[in-house]
């Protein structure tokens, strides 16, 4: 990698503040100007990074220190960063929130200061004048140690407004204003339930985003943000001990792939690549025929939405069935879950056969059932990990599944060094294990040996 690098950090005063739409604006501006980009995301969110991708091009990464040791997350980061010329990296909710009240703790200011790069603090310029300053100034005495080197201004009204703006900012604050973003028509992130709709169901029309680009061209000052953000120093970090480089010679892995199932950490999938597996894709929804496979994954996504198409699909729920029973190494994460049941509810209320390798129902509920990150440790072997072994993850999610067999992880939500749920959850029919859970497989490698393990002792 060239010696000189840029690299910074997007972070928001609070969730909906435009920080999402900003970072797709700024990939689409990089991206024109002929740089080579790695969008990143703090935090576990699929949705954010699914756009990241489809706007830029290149698969966004989440940065998360609940499921990745600091050493390991460097690791990742650096390695991602030898192909690139600057990371732009969306933080997660507010600057300073974590998990808990430790400001320290699983925030975007905490993983700028892991990896060293300056935060540019996007601020809410609506309906506000000289007060901006107090904001701006409260979140850099917060914690004086944090590099806010910039600040952008989100919906402005006018050149005017904005010049009001930045010198209060740069009076009182004694930071550089590097602009501002104006209001425009045709940028807004479709939501739903579980937040933005996907990237993946929707067809991307790159248009807008490149003249929302064009347009930060002239209010952002991109040549001072280039400037703060230059670097030639990388993180420390080292890989943890990764399954052997032909673990998975002569396997092949199928993963669910479609408008249902998409949510995966492309590292996740890099990981089990670097086995020597052979990986395909297919769709539950589209095809008729499960590829010729010893492995299979069943991610995230929304298969509530689609319950009467995957139902029609008999023959995939024949196949997935068959495979099951002839010892292929299924693993399913939360939407997967609800697809291996034997049936789902969804949110009108009609009721989906699907595919009952894991017995059990879900049902659609009106608000989150669990939220936020956990530990599951196991209680007897699974296909992921043995008995005692403890999972970092997150949950998120609508749905509740009522299981008609035992589970075998046991499963806690610690905050501030409290436990405030604890539940059962997790389950392993035969060769098939499903979850709500979603992990990131470098926080213990040893995932993969597991479920390669399992993948060769059925053949």
């Amino acid at each position: 990698m060239a010696a000189s690098f840029h690299a910074f950090v997007l972070a928001g005063t609070g969730s909906g503040c435009g920080k999402t739409t900003v970072t797709l604006g700024l990939l689409s501006l990089m991206k024109k100007r002929g740089l080579r980009v790695q969008p990143c995301k703090v935090g576990p969110d699929y949705l954010d990074t699914g756009w990241h991708t489809a706007v830029c091009g290149t698969a966004s990464r989440n940065l998360d220190s609940f499921m990745l040791p600091t050493s390991t997350l460097n690791a990742l980061f650096c390695e991602q960063m030898r192909h690139a010329d600057i990371a732009v990296i969306e933080g997660v909710m507010g600057l300073y929130d974590g998990y808990g009240t430790d400001p320290d703790y699983c925030s975007t200011a905490a993983m700028a200061k892991q990896l060293g790069c300056p935060v540019i603090l996007l601020v809410d310029g609506k309906a506000v004048s000289t007060s901006i300053a107090a904001t701006v100034m409260g979140f850099q005495h917060f914690d004086p140690s944090l590099n806010i080197a910039g600040v952008i201004v989100n919906r402005v009204n006018s050149e005017t407004h904005y010049q009001l703006l930045k010198v209060a900012i740069e009076r009182y604050c004694s930071v550089p204003v590097l602009g501002y973003v104006p209001r425009m028509e045709g940028v807004a992130l479709p939501e739903r339930h579980l937040g933005l709709v996907t990237a993946r169901e929707s067809v991307i029309n790159q248009q807008p985003w490149q003249d929302f680009a064009a347009m930060l061209e002239q209010t952002l000052d991109i040549d001072a943000l280039l400037a703060l953000s230059a670097s030639d120093n990388l993180p420390v970090g080292e890989w943890p001990a990764l399954p052997a480089a032909d673990a998975g010679a002569g396997l092949t892995l199928a993963i669910a792939d479609d408008e249902a199932f998409n949510f995966y950490y492309p590292d996740n999938i890099t990981l089990l690549a670097r086995t020597g597996l052979n990986i395909v894709r297919f769709s539950p929804l589209h095809d008729t025929c499960l590829p010729d496979c010893q492995m299979i994954w069943l991610g995230g996504g929304y298969p509530e939405l689609h319950a009467a198409a995957l139902a029609r699909n008999v023959t995939m729920l024949e196949q997935l069935r068959a495979a099951h029973q002839r010892g292929v190494a299924i693993y399913a994460e939360c939407g997967g879950l609800m697809y291996l049941g034997s049936s789902l509810e969804d949110s009108n209320g009609d009721r989906w056969q699907m595919v009952d390798i894991i017995p059990g129902h879900s049902k659609m509920g009106k608000r989150l059932t669990r939220f936020g990150y956990c530990e599951a440790q196991a209680t007897q072997q699974t296909l992921l990990a043995t008995a005692g072994e403890v999972l970092r993850g997150h949950e998120f999610h609508y749905s509740d599944f009522t299981p008609e067999t035992p589970a075998v992880m046991s499963c806690r939500k610690v905050r501030d060094g409290k436990t405030l749920q604890a539940w059962s959850g997790g389950w392993q029919v035969g060769n098939t294990f499903a979850s709500y859970l979603h992990v990131h497989f470098a926080q213990r490698p040893e995932m993969l040996n597991h479920w390669l393990a399992a993948a060769r002792n059925a053949l």
